[in-house]
């Protein structure tokens, strides 16, 4: 008998959730890589496919080497194809860490690949595109973990100046009135490793309009391990939708004790009718190939004259 050839390597998972594509490959302990490309940004970098090099931002949610072994090939990859510098975000405690890492290349390559580090501790924000910023916050996984928040900030005319001339507003605005206000639009949210905890009751992660976050466990006989290893179980998932208004919540990090089959069949039960359209899981190939077939059916029959 002639041996088997070996495994591939997990195919992207992939998501369209208007107007964002949310793809990567998240599976606890091997590899976490999640990139929106319409936000030019990529959470957590695994062993960095390719896709993810088009991102010029990478946030780093922790060190653990499932999350961050691909730093130093996002880096150079970039830098190689002429993509310019790429930046990760990452905890202000990670920053000195990361230059280490890179300096010990220097040495392996004998050469220099240019990066940018952009450290951003919990609350504190980076504008990465025209009026979108991501913001960090703290997470309970392990010694500097966080996740992020990305959203859009609009200025909006005050109640009170609806309907006036355009010609009042000018005056009132060069006479140094404040006519508008800041609106802040949640747009994605990532949450990278945690247990439950104050992250949960954060407005910018309850009302994203994608809310990208781990489900570990959903055995029920694993409840003490996702404890363990401050990780959250499919019943904090269950107790999370009650309370977020998210129109897609993407489940990753998914544990290799339950194949995508069962955890589908888990979730399924496990959910309330009305939150069931909501929920996705990014490495569930099979069902995501299918809905984004059916997707691109019905906009080619609206485009058809």
């Amino acid at each position: 008998m002639i041996p088997r050839p070996p495994a591939n390597r997990p195919q992207l998972g992939f998501l369209f959730l208007p107007p964002f594509r949310v793809q990567g490959l998240s599976i606890a302990g091997e590899e976490s890589v999640v990139q929106v490309p319409e936000l030019d940004i990529c959470f957590d970098l695994g062993r960095c496919p390719r896709a993810a090099l088009t991102s010029n931002y990478a946030a780093l949610t922790h060190g653990h080497m499932d999350h961050a072994a691909g730093l130093a090939y996002y880096f150079s990859q970039r830098f190689f194809q002429g993509m310019g510098e790429g930046t990760v975000i990452c905890h202000p405690k990670m920053a000195d860490p990361i230059h280490n890492l890179m300096k010990a290349w220097v040495d392996i390559e004998a050469q220099r690949t240019p990066y940018n580090i952009a450290p951003l501790g919990p609350d504190d924000e980076l504008e990465i595109k025209n009026n979108h910023f991501v913001r960090a916050f703290e997470t309970l996984h392990c010694k500097h973990s966080v996740g992020y928040s990305v959203f859009e900030r609009r200025s909006k005319l005050k109640t009170e100046y609806t309907g006036m001339p355009q010609e009042e507003l000018i005056r009132l605005k060069k006479g140094g009135e404040a006519i508008t206000h800041q609106l802040e639009i949640p747009l994605v949210c990532y949450t990278g490793d945690t247990m439950w905890g104050p992250l949960f009751d954060r407005p910018d992660v309850l009302n994203a309009q994608v809310l990208i976050t781990e489900c570990t466990f959903i055995d029920p006989e694993h409840r003490d391990r996702a404890a363990v290893g401050k990780h959250l179980h499919l019943d904090d998932i269950v107790k999370l939708l009650d309370r977020c208004t998210s129109k897609a919540v993407v489940l990753t990090h998914l544990s290799r004790r339950s194949n995508i089959y069962q955890a589908r069949q888990r979730i399924d039960a496990a959910i309330p009718a009305e939150h069931r359209d909501r929920v996705f899981l990014l490495m569930d190939s099979r069902n995501n190939r299918a809905r984004y077939e059916q997707q691109a059916r019905d906009a080619e029959a609206v485009a058809q004259p």
